[in-house]
């Protein structure tokens, strides 16, 4: 059967690069190390493609089916794999020395929403000018934020200084499981 195979990885017919493989043909059944022209030649007897399987050099695993049915299968697994996936974002609250209580209310606000939502939040503090030499009231702001979100939130990565940003990684509370 010749069907378009662009951008595959799988080695089908002719692709397959080894002298010999371990061939199970179309009923499932272990035929046995057979050379690989002669396992092709069976596949296009019975109407179905030769797939490599498995690729290890020492014993490549070959099968008689039809590849566009288990490619298609194979897609369909992919796509259901990355349904189910949770793709985590860090979401950025950025603050400042001088940031006033209704302004810290609003970032607080946003980072408990980002950390509901299954998000990790990057806290940061830019110091402009003179504030490098307050880095320790950088260090007191971010305790004060945390301490704020302690209910939702725990410390990823504690606050460091990088050039003239102070960084701080927070992540959602893991669910504790009572046991019983």
């Amino acid at each position: 059967m010749n069907i378009a195979r662009k951008n595959s990885q799988t080695q089908v017919n002719e692709k397959i690069r080894f002298k010999e493989v371990r061939l199970i043909d179309e009923n499932g059944e272990m035929v046995g190390i057979v050379p690989t022209n002669e396992a092709i030649e069976r596949a296009k007897y019975v109407g179905l493609d030769l797939v490599l399987m498995s690729a290890n050099p020492k014993n490549p695993v070959a099968k008689i089916i039809d590849y566009g049915k288990y490619a298609f299968e194979q897609s369909k697994r992919e796509k259901e794999a990355r349904k189910k996936q949770k793709v985590i974002e860090v979401k950025e609250v950025g603050l400042k020395l001088t940031t006033e209580e209704h302004d810290l209310n609003v970032k607080l606000k946003n980072a408990r929403r980002f950390l509901a939502a299954g998000n990790r939040v990057k806290v940061s503090i830019r110091f402009r000018g003179r504030e490098m030499a307050y880095t320790s009231q950088g260090y007191d702001v971010m305790e004060n934020f945390l301490e704020k979100l302690s209910d939702v939130a725990e410390v990823d990565r504690k606050p460091k200084v990088e050039g003239r940003n102070m960084n701080m990684y927070l992540s959602p509370l893991k669910e504790k499981t009572s046991k019983k």
